[in-house]
């Protein structure tokens, strides 16, 4: 048996509509698992476009719109799941990202700083994470176990300037997975499991206008990245495939607590 294998598994992505999460869903489907692609309901089209891809490829999907910081919308998508798949046994947390108005731009004053818009960033990061959580989490718990997968971020381990609502965030959420990964150990045992992966620095949507020109060229912050990554080159959305995939299967049925790094080497370069 191919202990990387999904197959038999039903997978809730969470920001499956995003960039990440389209290769999220590509890896959990050549698994072999039935993979639930979950969005925002303005990306719902390009979901549903993405699931229709994979039926056709001959593999599972499903498209489905919630607001993952709406606890009746999250609720719905669960009895849709549900009622579609009959279990969950897997869910990534993908759904996250900067918010403009939380982003410290270059010469503002940093006492100044708009508070609403960190706290915007503060509720899709964090409370984005934590409510698919517990809803989706107890329909796993109800399947008899699984994996759930968070995503991390480097601003959790070094201050990366400018974005500090993000960072307070995704520091959190990996308070949030140790915690949790240990209260589901003391209630389940081994039968659920909660991680992280930390990527490194990819260009998305969300990020695209700090580290990229209206042209295409770098920033003087992707300049900054760059110097301070020992692979000397931007992550490719691919790259997290394989680490999703060994938290998501029994490969990893060992492994709790866990903030995995993806990073070309980001946090081990002291710059010298």
């Amino acid at each position: 048996m191919d202990q990387f294998s999904l197959a038999g598994k039903v997978i809730v992505v969470t920001g499956g509509t995003g960039v990440l999460g389209e290769a999220f869903i590509r890896a959990i489907a050549a698994a072999g698992g039935a993979v639930v692609i979950l969005g925002s309901p303005r990306s719902l089209g390009k979901g549903q476009q993405r699931a229709e891809k994979i039926n056709q490829s001959g593999g599972k999907a499903l498209a489905v719109a919630a607001d993952v910081t709406d606890e009746s919308a999250v609720r719905l998508a669960r009895k849709l799941i549900l009622d579609t798949f009959g279990k969950i046994d897997g869910l990534v947390n993908g759904a996250g990202g900067n918010i403009p108005e939380g982003i410290l731009e270059p010469g503002a004053g940093i006492f100044s700083m708009k508070i609403d818009g960190m706290k915007k960033a503060m509720e899709l990061n964090l409370w984005g994470t934590v409510i698919p959580t517990l809803i989706f989490g107890e329909a796993i718990a109800q399947a008899g176990g699984g994996s759930i997968v968070n995503i991390s971020s480097m601003t959790a381990k070094r201050a990366i300037t400018r974005v500090m609502g993000y960072s307070l965030a995704k520091a959190a959420v990996d308070s949030f997975t140790r915690w949790f990964a240990v209260e589901l150990a003391n209630r389940y045992g081994d039968k659920i499991r909660m991680n992280a992966i930390a990527p490194g620095f990819f260009i998305t949507e969300q990020n695209r206008t700090l580290l990229t020109t209206p042209d295409g060229r770098y920033t003087k912050r992707s300049e900054a990245i760059l110097h301070m990554t020992p692979y000397k080159k931007f992550g490719q959305p691919d790259d997290l495939s394989g680490a999703l995939i060994y938290l998501l299967s029994d490969a990893s049925a060992f492994v709790t607590g866990t903030i995995l790094d993806v990073d070309g080497g980001f946090t081990s370069n002291s710059g010298v």
